[in-house]
């Protein structure tokens, strides 16, 4: 079995779909908190030693450093047969969601989020920018989900892991009362929340916290 470490600090979401899959999929990991709010993955070090990109997460399988959440998620799927497409149209699918996750929801929400709650005098107008796009793809989820128990239909995947991430956190740092405005996506964050095993973000990943300014 392999030993996994996960670099990490507990407010990315990034971070929690990486760890919230080992744990679904029944796997231990040994974490290793980051300073990212002191501006650890910036330096030259960091970026030398652990990962080019100086992004958060990195998760390392039996000491190979593995970065970019979306593929890390669909090797893990593959590996332990879990959470995976079972067609090539579902793994069309999962790849279609993931993709748009990653463009639209995920990277709106943590930029919208991060500006919002942890950043001392955020810009309003941005804000507003951030919030207007957030609307917008909220409001397709909320479509699809009316129809889909999950992203690709009638059972979870890593699709469904990715998406729920930045969403999950509590409505004070992500601006939304998602149980009053999309309904849909309220239902689908509890149906996730069901799974044997799921753990929330801050259960799952210790360690100092950033600063609330919100």
């Amino acid at each position: 079995m392999p030993t996994y470490r996960l670099h990490y600090f507990p407010e990315s979401g990034n971070s929690y779909k990486l760890a919230l899959m080992l744990t679904l999929c029944g796997h231990s990991f040994e974490p290793v908190w980051t300073d990212f709010a002191g501006g650890a993955t910036r330096t030259k070090e960091w970026r030398q030693t652990v990962n080019e990109m100086g992004e958060i997460p990195v998760l390392e399988e039996d000491g190979v450093r593995l970065t970019q959440t979306a593929p890390i998620l669909l090797k893990l799927a593959e590996q332990y047969g879990r959470f995976g497409g079972e067609t090539p149209a579902e793994n069309f699918e999962v790849l279609r969601w993931l993709f748009w996750d990653n463009h639209k929801l995920t990277g709106y929400m943590a930029t919208y989020r991060y500006h919002r709650t942890f950043t001392p005098s955020p810009d309003q107008q941005v804000l507003a920018y951030f919030r207007k796009r957030l609307d917008d793809f909220l409001g397709i989820l909320e479509q699809h989900l009316r129809r889909s128990a999950f992203a690709i239909g009638d059972r979870p995947t890593v699709a469904d892991i990715s998406m729920i991430a930045y969403l999950h956190y509590p409505s004070d740092e992500t601006g939304y009362d998602l149980a009053a405005t999309h309904p849909a996506v309220s239902a689908w964050l509890r149906r996730v929340a069901g799974l044997p095993g799921w753990r929330s973000a801050y259960d799952l990943l210790p360690g100092k916290r950033l600063t609330h300014h919100a």
